[in-house]
């Protein structure tokens, strides 16, 4: 059901937990389903240097935050809000179509990430 990539960012996430002084946090949550994605990150010259996520929920909801924070790390800002579902998607070698919902949390917790971001 799930791909290979999928399963991987479940069974073994990359850049879980929470960044040490962190000067973006950005938490969004899926009212219907319950998915919860918590990104914190420090953010230096306008190039995210450090992020990791919490996340709470499904399968696809684990493997997208961790393969959200993957992409992430390293980019301008203007590059992370460039970052596109599809991007995500393909990056997991796809996703359900029931599960889609997980990138758009993703997605939207970049862009919260981004607004809260305190210079």
């Amino acid at each position: 059901m799930y791909s290979l990539q999928v399963l991987d960012h479940f069974e073994r996430p990359r850049n879980a937990g929470l960044v040490n002084n962190p000067n973006a946090i950005a938490q969004v949550e899926n009212p219907v389903c319950g998915d919860v994605v918590k990104l914190t990150a420090q953010i230096s010259q306008g190039r995210i240097i450090e992020i990791k996520f919490l996340a709470k929920g499904c399968v696809p909801a684990m493997a997208c935050a961790s393969a959200l924070a993957e992409l992430l790390e390293g980019k301008t800002l203007a590059e992370a809000s460039a970052i596109r579902r599809e991007e995500l998607i393909d990056k997991l070698g796809g996703l359900p179509e029931a599960s889609t919902h997980a990138s758009h949390l993703a997605v939207d917790a970049t862009a919260a990430l981004i607004k809260n971001f305190r210079r």
